[in-house]
């Protein structure tokens, strides 16, 4: 009976896994959480990954967006004129008439192309050179009858200006001078700003009387009149 009571007992006892047993389903345990940790954690952090990812993508595509310029799709800007300069609206000429003080003077080349000479009236200069414009002026003196053999000399004394926009510093309106070029005429408006695209440019320029627009470079000589854009880059 007695042996039979023990028996009874060690039955109803719950049973004890062995050590090592339980050891490893602590192990278990923990390994589960850790996974449930790390699957958290990367569904977290997934939007941050893909950020990284889109957003050198999205750099990328704006750098080769912009390769292309804002100047590309023009054509090539005719060259400056060679040879004799040609007047238009907005230059100032001096006139010298020997032996005639009052025909000696600035005169400024109007919008009509058009300057305005005492005893003369309105005297046509746009399109033509100095020297033409010379010659003109002594034919209109022979033909009013006041002077036999005139002497007129005809010369540049300030030339049309040049105009600058975007980009820079100071645009605006500025005196032209031979010689100059894209860089320099950035340069007098005060340099670029620091959004500034410095190496392709649109020039608006007057030829044989129609205005046209191309691309210049920094090194691109400009004439009188030139309308430069610096242009802006997004990125």
């Amino acid at each position: 009976m007695r042996r039979r009571r023990l028996k009874l007992r060690a039955a109803s006892k719950p049973r004890r896994a062995p050590p090592n047993q339980a050891f490893s389903k602590q192990q278990e345990n923990v390994t589960r959480m850790s996974c449930s940790a790390t699957s958290l954690s990367t569904d977290e952090t997934r939007p941050v990954d893909r950020a990284r990812i889109y957003v050198p993508l999205a750099l990328v595509a704006a750098a080769l967006v912009g390769c292309a310029g804002p100047a590309s799709d023009l054509p090539a800007l005719p060259s400056a004129p060679v040879g004799h300069y040609i007047l238009g609206p907005g230059d100032t000429v001096r006139v010298i008439t020997f032996d005639a003080e009052q025909l000696t003077g600035e005169f400024r080349v109007g919008d009509g192309g058009d300057i305005s000479v005492p005893l003369l009236g309105n005297v046509h200069a746009a399109g033509m050179s100095t020297r033409q414009l010379g010659a003109r002026l002594t034919a209109a003196l022979v033909h009013t009858g006041m002077f036999k053999q005139p002497s007129v000399a005809v010369e540049v004394a300030r030339y049309r200006p040049i105009f600058i926009l975007g980009e820079v510093k100071k645009p605006g309106q500025y005196p032209f001078q031979p010689g100059m070029t894209v860089l320099t005429a950035v340069a007098i408006g005060g340099g670029f700003t620091y959004r500034a695209i410095k190496s392709a440019f649109s020039v608006v320029r007057i030829v044989s009387g129609r205005s046209i627009e191309g691309r210049a470079v920094r090194r691109t000589p400009l004439a009188p009149g030139d309308v430069i854009t610096v242009y802006e880059r997004h990125f």
